[in-house]
Protein backbone atom coordinates (compact mmCIF):
# COMPACT_ATOMS: atom_id res chain seq x y z
CA UNK A 1 0.00 0.00 0.00
CA UNK A 2 2.51 2.18 0.61
CA UNK A 3 4.58 1.84 -2.47
CA UNK A 4 1.63 2.23 -4.27
CA UNK A 5 0.53 5.52 -2.51
CA UNK A 6 4.07 6.48 -2.83
CA UNK A 7 4.22 6.30 -6.79
CA UNK A 8 0.99 7.60 -7.22
CA UNK A 9 2.02 10.32 -5.28
CA UNK A 10 5.04 10.87 -7.64
CA UNK A 11 3.08 10.61 -11.04
CA UNK A 12 0.98 13.38 -9.64
CA UNK A 13 3.83 15.68 -8.81
CA UNK A 14 4.86 14.69 -12.30
CA UNK A 15 1.86 15.62 -13.88
CA UNK A 16 1.56 19.25 -11.81
CA UNK A 17 5.29 20.02 -12.88
CA UNK A 18 5.09 19.75 -16.74
CA UNK A 19 2.08 21.56 -17.91
CA UNK A 20 0.23 19.59 -21.12
CA UNK A 21 1.21 20.59 -24.54
CA UNK A 22 -1.46 22.27 -26.14
CA UNK A 23 -2.31 20.84 -30.04
CA UNK A 24 -0.77 22.70 -33.14
CA UNK A 25 -3.12 25.34 -34.13
CA UNK A 26 -4.70 24.52 -37.58
CA UNK A 27 -4.23 27.05 -39.99
CA UNK A 28 -6.85 29.12 -41.15
CA UNK A 29 -9.42 27.61 -44.13
CA UNK A 30 -8.32 28.83 -47.28
CA UNK A 31 -4.05 29.71 -46.20
CA UNK A 32 -1.20 27.58 -47.23
CA UNK A 33 1.41 26.62 -44.38
CA UNK A 34 4.90 27.94 -43.90
CA UNK A 35 6.40 24.85 -45.71
CA UNK A 36 4.82 25.25 -48.75
CA UNK A 37 5.27 28.57 -49.10
CA UNK A 38 9.23 27.98 -48.73
CA UNK A 39 8.64 25.28 -51.40
CA UNK A 40 6.39 28.00 -53.70
CA UNK A 41 9.36 30.44 -53.67
CA UNK A 42 12.34 27.64 -54.51
CA UNK A 43 9.84 26.61 -57.20
CA UNK A 44 9.39 30.39 -58.68
CA UNK A 45 12.91 31.09 -57.89
CA UNK A 46 14.20 27.82 -60.03
CA UNK A 47 11.94 28.67 -62.91
CA UNK A 48 12.81 31.91 -63.12
CA UNK A 49 16.50 30.79 -63.35
CA UNK A 50 15.68 28.21 -65.75
CA UNK A 51 13.62 30.73 -67.66
CA UNK A 52 16.45 32.95 -67.62
CA UNK A 53 19.09 31.24 -68.85
CA UNK A 54 17.11 29.39 -71.28
CA UNK A 55 16.30 33.09 -72.71
CA UNK A 56 20.07 33.94 -72.63
CA UNK A 57 20.86 30.83 -74.47
CA UNK A 58 18.44 31.71 -77.21
CA UNK A 59 19.46 35.31 -76.99
CA UNK A 60 23.26 34.55 -77.71
CA UNK A 61 22.21 31.81 -80.48
CA UNK A 62 20.46 34.33 -82.40
CA UNK A 63 23.20 37.25 -81.66
CA UNK A 64 25.89 34.63 -83.25
CA UNK A 65 23.63 33.88 -86.08
CA UNK A 66 22.98 37.32 -86.38
CA UNK A 67 27.09 37.56 -86.92
CA UNK A 68 27.28 34.57 -88.93
CA UNK A 69 25.00 36.40 -91.27
CA UNK A 70 26.94 39.83 -91.27
CA UNK A 71 30.78 38.69 -90.76
CA UNK A 72 31.86 42.19 -90.98
CA UNK A 73 30.48 45.66 -90.85
CA UNK A 74 31.76 47.94 -93.55
CA UNK A 75 32.52 51.51 -92.21
CA UNK A 76 34.65 53.01 -95.10
CA UNK A 77 34.85 51.80 -98.68
CA UNK A 78 38.01 49.86 -99.81
CA UNK A 79 38.46 49.57 -103.84
CA UNK A 80 41.13 48.36 -106.19
CA UNK A 81 43.65 51.15 -105.27
CA UNK A 82 43.53 50.90 -101.75
CA UNK A 83 47.24 49.35 -101.20
CA UNK A 84 47.41 50.97 -97.50
CA UNK A 85 45.69 48.13 -94.99
CA UNK A 86 44.61 50.39 -92.70
CA UNK A 87 41.46 51.28 -94.33
CA UNK A 88 40.61 47.53 -94.15
CA UNK A 89 41.12 47.20 -91.07
CA UNK A 90 38.39 49.65 -89.71
CA UNK A 91 36.23 46.73 -91.59
CA UNK A 92 38.06 44.00 -90.63
CA UNK A 93 39.30 44.34 -87.65
CA UNK A 94 40.18 41.30 -85.90
CA UNK A 95 42.23 40.44 -89.22
CA UNK A 96 43.83 43.22 -89.33
CA UNK A 97 45.26 43.11 -85.72
CA UNK A 98 46.98 39.63 -86.48
CA UNK A 99 48.31 40.98 -89.75
CA UNK A 100 49.92 43.97 -87.74
CA UNK A 101 51.55 41.35 -85.69
CA UNK A 102 54.08 40.05 -88.39
CA UNK A 103 56.14 42.61 -86.82
CA UNK A 104 56.68 40.46 -83.62
CA UNK A 105 59.80 39.45 -83.25
CA UNK A 106 59.21 34.93 -83.79
CA UNK A 107 61.64 32.61 -84.30
CA UNK A 108 62.35 28.93 -84.48
CA UNK A 109 65.49 27.13 -84.87
CA UNK A 110 65.35 27.29 -88.57
CA UNK A 111 63.87 30.83 -89.37
CA UNK A 112 62.03 33.73 -87.84
CA UNK A 113 61.83 37.48 -87.40
CA UNK A 114 64.10 39.50 -85.15
CA UNK A 115 66.19 43.14 -85.52
CA UNK A 116 67.90 42.78 -88.65
CA UNK A 117 67.79 39.34 -88.96
CA UNK A 118 71.45 36.89 -88.88
CA UNK A 119 73.29 36.85 -91.71
CA UNK A 120 73.45 33.19 -93.59
CA UNK A 121 76.77 33.77 -95.19
CA UNK A 122 78.29 34.48 -91.84
CA UNK A 123 76.30 30.85 -90.61
CA UNK A 124 77.29 28.78 -94.03
CA UNK A 125 80.22 30.22 -95.17
CA UNK A 126 79.79 28.13 -97.92
CA UNK A 127 76.57 29.80 -99.30
CA UNK A 128 79.06 32.49 -100.49
CA UNK A 129 81.23 29.83 -102.98
CA UNK A 130 77.93 28.66 -103.95
CA UNK A 131 76.66 32.29 -105.27
CA UNK A 132 80.36 33.42 -105.89
CA UNK A 133 79.38 36.02 -109.15
CA UNK A 134 75.92 36.42 -107.97
CA UNK A 135 74.33 39.42 -105.48
CA UNK A 136 73.51 37.23 -102.78
CA UNK A 137 76.79 36.40 -102.09
CA UNK A 138 77.23 40.14 -100.50
CA UNK A 139 74.11 40.02 -98.62
CA UNK A 140 71.94 37.36 -97.56
CA UNK A 141 70.18 36.93 -94.52
CA UNK A 142 66.93 35.00 -92.90
CA UNK A 143 63.22 35.66 -93.79
CA UNK A 144 61.80 37.94 -91.22
CA UNK A 145 57.75 38.19 -91.10
CA UNK A 146 55.79 39.70 -94.08
CA UNK A 147 55.79 42.92 -92.52
CA UNK A 148 59.42 43.91 -93.30
CA UNK A 149 59.40 42.30 -96.98
CA UNK A 150 59.97 45.87 -98.55
CA UNK A 151 61.94 47.21 -96.57
CA UNK A 152 64.51 44.14 -96.34
CA UNK A 153 64.57 43.99 -99.73
CA UNK A 154 65.50 47.99 -100.12
CA UNK A 155 68.13 48.35 -97.71
CA UNK A 156 69.98 44.48 -98.77
CA UNK A 157 73.54 45.07 -100.17
CA UNK A 158 71.80 43.24 -103.18
CA UNK A 159 70.29 46.50 -103.88
CA UNK A 160 72.13 48.71 -102.58
CA UNK A 161 75.73 47.83 -104.28
CA UNK A 162 73.85 46.24 -107.59
CA UNK A 163 71.50 46.87 -109.89
CA UNK A 164 68.57 44.88 -109.24
CA UNK A 165 65.51 43.94 -111.54
CA UNK A 166 62.21 45.82 -111.15
CA UNK A 167 60.63 42.29 -110.99
CA UNK A 168 61.50 41.61 -107.78
CA UNK A 169 58.73 43.97 -106.53
CA UNK A 170 56.34 41.44 -108.06
CA UNK A 171 56.53 39.82 -104.35
CA UNK A 172 57.87 42.21 -102.13
CA UNK A 173 55.66 44.85 -102.49
CA UNK A 174 51.34 45.75 -103.05
CA UNK A 175 52.44 46.48 -107.03
CA UNK A 176 49.08 45.19 -108.69
CA UNK A 177 47.71 49.12 -109.39
CA UNK A 178 51.23 49.93 -110.25
CA UNK A 179 50.73 47.49 -113.03
CA UNK A 180 47.70 49.17 -113.86
CA UNK A 181 48.88 52.38 -113.83
CA UNK A 182 51.81 52.06 -115.86
CA UNK A 183 49.24 49.30 -118.77
CA UNK A 184 47.17 52.09 -119.22
CA UNK A 185 49.39 54.80 -119.58
CA UNK A 186 51.24 53.13 -121.74
CA UNK A 187 47.84 52.53 -123.71
CA UNK A 188 47.07 56.20 -123.79
CA UNK A 189 44.17 56.11 -121.44
CA UNK A 190 43.34 57.78 -118.72
CA UNK A 191 44.88 56.41 -115.02
CA UNK A 192 44.07 58.77 -112.60
CA UNK A 193 42.65 57.46 -108.79
CA UNK A 194 39.10 56.83 -110.14
CA UNK A 195 39.92 54.79 -113.02
CA UNK A 196 42.54 52.59 -111.21
CA UNK A 197 40.18 51.86 -108.50
CA UNK A 198 37.23 50.80 -110.61
CA UNK A 199 38.19 48.02 -111.96
CA UNK A 200 41.06 45.09 -111.53
CA UNK A 201 41.55 45.42 -115.68
CA UNK A 202 43.54 42.36 -116.03
CA UNK A 203 44.54 43.37 -119.95
CA UNK A 204 46.13 46.73 -118.08
CA UNK A 205 48.41 44.69 -115.25
CA UNK A 206 49.49 42.25 -117.61
CA UNK A 207 51.22 45.02 -119.85
CA UNK A 208 52.09 47.19 -116.78
CA UNK A 209 53.95 43.81 -115.16
CA UNK A 210 55.55 43.07 -118.80
CA UNK A 211 56.99 46.82 -118.22
CA UNK A 212 57.88 47.02 -114.81
CA UNK A 213 59.38 43.70 -115.58
CA UNK A 214 62.23 45.25 -117.70
CA UNK A 215 63.25 48.40 -115.24
CA UNK A 216 66.03 48.21 -113.07
CA UNK A 217 64.97 48.02 -109.34
CA UNK A 218 65.04 52.06 -108.49
CA UNK A 219 62.89 52.83 -111.21
CA UNK A 220 60.10 50.64 -110.70
CA UNK A 221 60.37 51.72 -106.54
CA UNK A 222 59.93 55.17 -108.07
CA UNK A 223 57.11 53.88 -110.15
CA UNK A 224 55.14 52.26 -106.45
CA UNK A 225 55.59 56.07 -105.19
CA UNK A 226 53.52 57.85 -108.02
CA UNK A 227 50.54 55.05 -107.80
CA UNK A 228 47.67 56.37 -105.20
CA UNK A 229 47.53 54.22 -102.46
CA UNK A 230 43.81 54.51 -101.56
CA UNK A 231 44.44 56.97 -98.72
CA UNK A 232 45.08 60.91 -100.17
CA UNK A 233 46.62 63.61 -97.27
CA UNK A 234 47.90 60.68 -95.65
CA UNK A 235 51.76 59.62 -96.36
CA UNK A 236 53.09 57.56 -93.77
CA UNK A 237 53.61 53.39 -93.80
CA UNK A 238 52.09 51.26 -91.37
CA UNK A 239 55.05 49.04 -91.04
CA UNK A 240 58.81 49.49 -91.44
CA UNK A 241 58.39 47.34 -94.58
CA UNK A 242 56.90 50.62 -96.62
CA UNK A 243 58.28 54.13 -97.96
CA UNK A 244 57.12 57.23 -98.47
CA UNK A 245 58.38 61.06 -98.76
CA UNK A 246 58.63 61.35 -95.12
CA UNK A 247 60.15 57.42 -94.32
CA UNK A 248 63.69 57.51 -96.25
CA UNK A 249 65.44 54.71 -97.22
CA UNK A 250 68.61 53.95 -99.23
CA UNK A 251 66.81 52.19 -101.74
CA UNK A 252 64.41 55.50 -102.47
CA UNK A 253 66.05 58.28 -100.83
CA UNK A 254 69.75 57.83 -100.47
CA UNK A 255 72.50 59.56 -98.29
CA UNK A 256 70.51 62.44 -97.48
CA UNK A 257 68.37 63.98 -100.02
CA UNK A 258 66.32 67.02 -99.83
CA UNK A 259 63.32 68.11 -98.71
CA UNK A 260 60.84 67.41 -101.69
CA UNK A 261 58.53 70.44 -102.15
CA UNK A 262 54.76 70.51 -101.99
CA UNK A 263 54.68 70.52 -105.93
CA UNK A 264 56.99 67.20 -106.11
CA UNK A 265 55.24 65.40 -103.29
CA UNK A 266 51.79 65.99 -104.81
CA UNK A 267 52.51 65.39 -108.42
CA UNK A 268 55.14 62.48 -107.97
CA UNK A 269 54.96 61.14 -104.66
CA UNK A 270 51.47 61.12 -104.31
CA UNK A 271 51.29 57.57 -102.57
CA UNK A 272 53.03 55.09 -100.79
CA UNK A 273 54.74 52.06 -101.28
CA UNK A 274 53.11 48.59 -99.01
CA UNK A 275 54.40 45.27 -98.30
CA UNK A 276 52.17 42.83 -99.31
CA UNK A 277 48.70 43.72 -97.58
CA UNK A 278 44.92 42.69 -98.01
CA UNK A 279 44.40 43.75 -101.26
CA UNK A 280 46.87 41.25 -102.73
CA UNK A 281 44.37 38.23 -101.67
CA UNK A 282 41.11 39.63 -101.13
CA UNK A 283 38.78 41.17 -103.59
CA UNK A 284 37.85 44.77 -101.93
CA UNK A 285 34.14 44.25 -102.61
CA UNK A 286 33.40 40.28 -101.70
CA UNK A 287 36.44 39.60 -99.59
CA UNK A 288 36.86 36.23 -101.41
CA UNK A 289 40.18 35.25 -101.75
CA UNK A 290 42.08 35.30 -104.91
CA UNK A 291 44.86 35.72 -107.20
CA UNK A 292 46.30 38.85 -108.40
CA UNK A 293 50.21 38.27 -109.20
CA UNK A 294 50.33 38.02 -113.09
CA UNK A 295 53.45 35.66 -112.96
CA UNK A 296 51.25 32.70 -110.92
CA UNK A 297 48.88 33.16 -113.54
CA UNK A 298 50.83 32.73 -116.19
CA UNK A 299 52.50 29.77 -114.35
CA UNK A 300 49.41 27.64 -112.84
CA UNK A 301 48.00 27.78 -116.85
CA UNK A 302 51.56 26.37 -118.27
CA UNK A 303 51.40 23.81 -115.31
CA UNK A 304 48.14 22.87 -116.67
CA UNK A 305 49.08 22.74 -119.87
CA UNK A 306 51.64 20.16 -119.07
CA UNK A 307 51.73 16.33 -118.69
CA UNK A 308 52.92 16.61 -114.85
CA UNK A 309 50.53 14.50 -112.16
CA UNK A 310 49.29 17.28 -109.81
CA UNK A 311 47.13 15.10 -108.21
CA UNK A 312 47.01 17.42 -105.01
CA UNK A 313 45.28 20.70 -107.24
CA UNK A 314 41.87 18.37 -108.35
CA UNK A 315 40.94 21.40 -110.38
CA UNK A 316 43.75 21.02 -112.92
CA UNK A 317 42.88 17.47 -113.08
CA UNK A 318 39.18 18.55 -114.40
CA UNK A 319 40.20 21.10 -116.27
CA UNK A 320 42.41 18.92 -118.13
CA UNK A 321 39.20 16.53 -118.58
CA UNK A 322 37.41 19.03 -119.78
CA UNK A 323 37.21 20.94 -123.75
CA UNK A 324 40.40 23.39 -122.62
CA UNK A 325 38.26 25.83 -124.60
CA UNK A 326 40.39 28.48 -122.45
CA UNK A 327 43.72 28.64 -120.35
CA UNK A 328 43.19 27.20 -116.94
CA UNK A 329 42.32 30.26 -114.56
CA UNK A 330 42.34 30.01 -110.63
CA UNK A 331 40.05 32.55 -110.10
CA UNK A 332 37.74 30.58 -111.87
CA UNK A 333 38.46 26.73 -111.73
CA UNK A 334 40.56 26.33 -108.41
CA UNK A 335 38.13 25.32 -104.95
CA UNK A 336 38.56 27.82 -102.30
CA UNK A 337 40.90 25.53 -100.33
CA UNK A 338 42.93 25.72 -103.53
CA UNK A 339 42.85 29.30 -103.66
CA UNK A 340 44.21 29.33 -99.48
CA UNK A 341 47.52 27.53 -101.04
CA UNK A 342 47.63 29.86 -104.04
CA UNK A 343 47.49 33.10 -102.61
CA UNK A 344 50.76 32.26 -100.90
CA UNK A 345 51.84 30.35 -104.20
CA UNK A 346 51.97 33.96 -105.69
CA UNK A 347 55.19 34.85 -104.44
CA UNK A 348 57.12 31.26 -102.39
CA UNK A 349 57.77 29.94 -105.58
CA UNK A 350 60.47 29.68 -107.82
CA UNK A 351 60.79 32.11 -111.02
CA UNK A 352 63.14 34.15 -113.34
CA UNK A 353 63.88 37.69 -111.82
CA UNK A 354 66.20 39.37 -113.95
CA UNK A 355 65.67 42.05 -116.98
CA UNK A 356 66.31 39.89 -120.06
CA UNK A 357 62.92 39.24 -120.29
CA UNK A 358 59.76 39.35 -118.46
CA UNK A 359 59.48 37.45 -114.70
CA UNK A 360 58.18 33.98 -115.32
CA UNK A 361 57.14 30.64 -113.26
CA UNK A 362 59.38 27.49 -114.81
CA UNK A 363 56.07 25.17 -114.63
CA UNK A 364 55.70 23.94 -118.25
CA UNK A 365 57.44 20.43 -117.59
CA UNK A 366 56.19 19.91 -113.93
CA UNK A 367 57.14 20.89 -110.17
CA UNK A 368 59.56 19.01 -109.52
CA UNK A 369 63.64 20.31 -109.43
CA UNK A 370 64.34 18.18 -112.30
CA UNK A 371 61.20 19.85 -114.20
CA UNK A 372 61.64 23.05 -113.51
CA UNK A 373 65.80 22.38 -114.37
CA UNK A 374 64.81 20.64 -117.90
CA UNK A 375 62.25 24.07 -118.62
CA UNK A 376 65.83 26.48 -117.97
CA UNK A 377 67.71 23.66 -120.30
CA UNK A 378 65.19 24.13 -123.38
CA UNK A 379 64.33 28.01 -122.33
CA UNK A 380 66.54 30.33 -124.49
CA UNK A 381 66.23 34.53 -123.77
CA UNK A 382 64.04 36.87 -126.26
CA UNK A 383 67.65 37.36 -128.45
CA UNK A 384 67.94 33.43 -128.98
CA UNK A 385 71.54 33.31 -126.46
CA UNK A 386 70.63 30.34 -123.92
CA UNK A 387 69.28 30.72 -120.51
CA UNK A 388 71.38 31.29 -117.13
CA UNK A 389 70.86 33.37 -113.76
CA UNK A 390 74.44 33.90 -113.66
CA UNK A 391 77.95 33.05 -114.30
CA UNK A 392 79.86 31.06 -111.51
CA UNK A 393 82.35 33.65 -110.35
CA UNK A 394 85.07 31.12 -109.74
CA UNK A 395 84.72 28.79 -112.04
CA UNK A 396 82.70 30.93 -115.10
CA UNK A 397 80.01 27.83 -115.39
CA UNK A 398 76.80 29.03 -116.12
CA UNK A 399 74.40 28.95 -113.16
CA UNK A 400 70.78 28.61 -112.68
CA UNK A 401 69.67 30.74 -109.23
CA UNK A 402 66.66 28.92 -107.03
CA UNK A 403 64.64 31.59 -105.39
CA UNK A 404 62.08 29.94 -102.82
CA UNK A 405 60.22 27.24 -104.01
CA UNK A 406 58.05 26.05 -100.85
CA UNK A 407 54.98 25.61 -103.05
CA UNK A 408 57.22 23.14 -105.38
CA UNK A 409 58.19 21.08 -102.72
CA UNK A 410 55.14 21.39 -100.45
CA UNK A 411 53.75 19.74 -103.72
CA UNK A 412 55.53 16.92 -103.35
CA UNK A 413 54.53 16.05 -99.76
CA UNK A 414 52.22 14.58 -97.35
CA UNK A 415 50.48 17.01 -96.76
CA UNK A 416 49.91 18.38 -100.36
CA UNK A 417 48.19 14.73 -101.22
CA UNK A 418 46.36 15.45 -97.93
CA UNK A 419 44.57 18.31 -98.88
CA UNK A 420 45.81 20.76 -96.15
CA UNK A 421 46.56 24.08 -97.29
CA UNK A 422 49.31 26.88 -96.77
CA UNK A 423 46.77 28.81 -94.96
CA UNK A 424 45.39 25.74 -92.68
CA UNK A 425 48.79 25.97 -91.22
CA UNK A 426 50.80 29.08 -91.48
CA UNK A 427 47.13 31.16 -91.12
CA UNK A 428 44.95 28.61 -88.72
CA UNK A 429 41.61 29.06 -88.16
CA UNK A 430 40.35 30.53 -84.79
CA UNK A 431 37.03 31.21 -83.47
CA UNK A 432 35.96 34.77 -82.72
CA UNK A 433 32.32 34.64 -81.41
CA UNK A 434 30.28 33.05 -83.95
CA UNK A 435 32.70 33.57 -86.89
CA UNK A 436 35.63 31.07 -87.55
CA UNK A 437 38.41 33.22 -88.73
CA UNK A 438 41.98 32.61 -90.29
CA UNK A 439 44.50 34.18 -88.17
CA UNK A 440 46.40 36.76 -90.62
CA UNK A 441 49.60 36.45 -87.98
CA UNK A 442 51.57 34.78 -90.91
CA UNK A 443 54.27 32.60 -89.17
CA UNK A 444 55.65 29.21 -88.37
CA UNK A 445 53.14 26.83 -86.94
CA UNK A 446 55.95 25.42 -84.25
CA UNK A 447 54.84 28.51 -82.76
CA UNK A 448 51.13 27.83 -82.66
CA UNK A 449 50.97 23.82 -82.72
CA UNK A 450 47.81 24.00 -80.17
CA UNK A 451 45.94 25.37 -84.03
CA UNK A 452 47.94 25.00 -86.04
CA UNK A 453 48.19 21.16 -86.00
CA UNK A 454 46.48 19.62 -83.08
CA UNK A 455 43.35 20.50 -85.29
CA UNK A 456 44.52 16.75 -87.19
CA UNK A 457 46.76 15.56 -85.00
CA UNK A 458 45.86 13.98 -81.79
CA UNK A 459 49.71 13.85 -80.41
CA UNK A 460 51.32 15.77 -77.48
CA UNK A 461 53.05 19.25 -78.25
CA UNK A 462 55.96 18.37 -77.53
CA UNK A 463 55.95 15.19 -79.44
CA UNK A 464 54.73 16.85 -82.75
CA UNK A 465 58.07 19.19 -82.01
CA UNK A 466 60.43 16.77 -82.18
CA UNK A 467 58.68 15.13 -85.00
CA UNK A 468 59.14 18.28 -87.01
CA UNK A 469 62.58 19.05 -85.30
CA UNK A 470 64.01 15.53 -86.09
CA UNK A 471 62.81 16.06 -89.95
CA UNK A 472 64.66 19.40 -90.28
CA UNK A 473 67.78 18.68 -88.21
CA UNK A 474 68.42 15.35 -91.04
CA UNK A 475 67.65 17.26 -93.74
CA UNK A 476 70.18 20.19 -92.11
CA UNK A 477 72.94 17.36 -91.56
CA UNK A 478 72.35 16.07 -95.43
CA UNK A 479 72.27 19.77 -96.99
CA UNK A 480 76.02 19.86 -95.00
CA UNK A 481 77.11 16.76 -96.27
CA UNK A 482 75.83 18.32 -99.98
CA UNK A 483 77.43 21.46 -99.39
CA UNK A 484 80.76 19.79 -98.48
CA UNK A 485 80.69 18.04 -101.85
CA UNK A 486 79.80 21.07 -103.90
CA UNK A 487 83.02 22.87 -102.01
CA UNK A 488 85.27 19.81 -102.91
CA UNK A 489 84.30 19.84 -106.35
CA UNK A 490 84.64 23.73 -107.00
CA UNK A 491 88.24 23.12 -105.72
CA UNK A 492 88.87 20.27 -108.03
CA UNK A 493 87.44 22.67 -111.24
CA UNK A 494 89.40 25.52 -110.25
CA UNK A 495 92.98 23.52 -110.42
CA UNK A 496 92.00 21.59 -113.76
CA UNK A 497 91.35 25.22 -115.18
CA UNK A 498 95.19 25.97 -113.30
CA UNK A 499 96.28 22.85 -115.05
CA UNK A 500 95.35 24.20 -118.47
CA UNK A 501 92.05 22.22 -119.63
CA UNK A 502 90.02 24.15 -122.52
CA UNK A 503 86.65 24.87 -122.56
CA UNK A 504 85.72 21.66 -124.62
CA UNK A 505 87.06 19.83 -121.44
CA UNK A 506 85.36 21.60 -119.36
CA UNK A 507 82.24 21.76 -120.52
CA UNK A 508 80.88 18.58 -119.23
CA UNK A 509 81.98 19.22 -115.88
CA UNK A 510 80.53 22.46 -115.90
CA UNK A 511 77.27 20.95 -116.93
CA UNK A 512 77.33 18.44 -113.67
CA UNK A 513 78.47 21.60 -112.00
CA UNK A 514 75.44 23.15 -112.86
CA UNK A 515 72.96 20.08 -111.79
CA UNK A 516 74.69 20.06 -108.69
CA UNK A 517 74.85 23.55 -107.29
CA UNK A 518 71.16 23.90 -108.59
CA UNK A 519 69.75 20.88 -106.37
CA UNK A 520 71.65 22.03 -103.50
CA UNK A 521 70.09 25.82 -103.45
CA UNK A 522 66.52 24.35 -104.34
CA UNK A 523 66.79 23.07 -101.22
CA UNK A 524 68.66 25.22 -99.07
CA UNK A 525 67.03 28.14 -100.35
CA UNK A 526 63.62 26.66 -99.57
CA UNK A 527 62.19 27.94 -96.02
CA UNK A 528 61.08 24.75 -94.36
CA UNK A 529 64.39 22.76 -93.98
CA UNK A 530 62.75 19.68 -95.67
CA UNK A 531 59.59 19.55 -93.62
CA UNK A 532 57.07 20.35 -96.60
CA UNK A 533 58.32 17.25 -98.60
CA UNK A 534 61.05 15.52 -96.53
CA UNK A 535 61.80 12.22 -98.68
CA UNK A 536 61.79 14.61 -101.60
CA UNK A 537 64.24 16.89 -99.75
CA UNK A 538 66.70 14.23 -99.29
CA UNK A 539 66.23 12.51 -102.79
CA UNK A 540 67.31 16.11 -104.50
CA UNK A 541 70.45 16.74 -102.44
CA UNK A 542 71.29 13.08 -102.98
CA UNK A 543 71.24 13.90 -106.12
CA UNK A 544 73.69 17.30 -105.58
CA UNK A 545 76.00 15.03 -103.96
CA UNK A 546 75.96 12.63 -106.83
CA UNK A 547 76.67 15.60 -109.59
CA UNK A 548 78.83 17.08 -107.61
CA UNK A 549 81.43 13.73 -106.78
CA UNK A 550 80.69 12.99 -110.25
CA UNK A 551 81.83 16.67 -111.36
CA UNK A 552 85.00 16.48 -108.86
CA UNK A 553 86.17 13.01 -110.15
CA UNK A 554 85.93 14.27 -114.06
CA UNK A 555 87.92 17.10 -113.29
CA UNK A 556 90.55 14.72 -111.32
CA UNK A 557 90.90 12.60 -114.34
CA UNK A 558 91.44 15.83 -117.02
CA UNK A 559 94.30 16.98 -114.33
CA UNK A 560 95.83 13.14 -114.37
CA UNK A 561 97.64 11.32 -117.37
CA UNK A 562 95.93 8.49 -118.81
CA UNK A 563 95.68 5.28 -116.61
CA UNK A 564 97.59 2.29 -117.61
CA UNK A 565 95.57 -0.32 -118.61
CA UNK A 566 94.80 -2.81 -115.80
CA UNK A 567 95.69 -6.49 -115.84
CA UNK A 568 95.24 -7.81 -112.65
CA UNK A 569 93.11 -10.34 -112.12
CA UNK A 570 90.40 -10.25 -110.03
CA UNK A 571 90.19 -12.63 -107.25
CA UNK A 572 86.87 -15.11 -107.83
CA UNK A 573 84.64 -15.29 -104.28
CA UNK A 574 86.29 -17.67 -101.48
CA UNK A 575 84.33 -19.55 -99.16
CA UNK A 576 84.86 -19.24 -95.10
CA UNK A 577 84.08 -22.55 -94.17
CA UNK A 578 86.51 -24.99 -94.16
CA UNK A 579 86.42 -27.89 -95.92
CA UNK A 580 86.86 -30.59 -93.37
CA UNK A 581 83.88 -28.82 -92.16
CA UNK A 582 81.92 -27.93 -94.73
CA UNK A 583 78.10 -28.84 -94.51
CA UNK A 584 76.52 -32.06 -96.28
CA UNK A 585 74.90 -32.12 -100.06
CA UNK A 586 72.74 -30.12 -101.20
CA UNK A 587 75.53 -27.87 -100.13
CA UNK A 588 78.48 -29.17 -102.12
CA UNK A 589 80.38 -26.89 -104.65
CA UNK A 590 79.31 -28.15 -107.80
CA UNK A 591 81.62 -30.26 -109.94
CA UNK A 592 83.67 -31.49 -106.79
CA UNK A 593 83.54 -34.05 -104.14
CA UNK A 594 83.48 -31.40 -101.64
CA UNK A 595 87.54 -30.96 -102.41
CA UNK A 596 87.44 -27.46 -101.57
CA UNK A 597 86.34 -24.86 -99.29
CA UNK A 598 82.21 -24.09 -99.74
CA UNK A 599 80.55 -20.49 -100.87
CA UNK A 600 78.89 -18.44 -98.42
Amino acid sequence: MTAEKTNGSNRSTDQAATPPVPPAAAPPEGRPGRRSVWLLVTLVVVVAAVTFGVTALLVTIFEHRQEARTPFQRVVEVDEVSTDPEPWGRNWPYQFDTYRRTVDITETQYGGSSAMPASKLEESPWLRRLYAGYAFSLDYREARGHAYMLFDQEVTERVTKRTQSGACLHCHASVVPTYRRLGLEAAGEAADAEVLAADFNWPAVMEGFRLASTMDYATAHAELLKTPDGTPGENRPLFPGGSSTEAATRANQPDVPPAPTDGEREIHQVGEAHPVGCIDCHDPQSMQVRVTRPGFINGIAALAESDDPVPHLASIGRWREGNRGRSYDPNVDASRQELRTFVCAQCHVEYYCATKETLFFPWDQGLKAEDIESTFDEHEFPDGTPFFDYVHGETGAPIYKAQHPEFELWSQGIHARSGVSCADCHMPYERQGAMKVSSHWVRSPLLNINNACQTCHNVPETELRERVLTIQARTESQLERAAAAMTDMLDAIRETQAAGATADELAPIFELQKKAMWRLDFISSENSMGFHADQEAVRVLGESIDYSRQAQAAALRQRTSEAPEVDQPVEPVQGVTPTDRAPPAPYKVPGTDNANTTTE
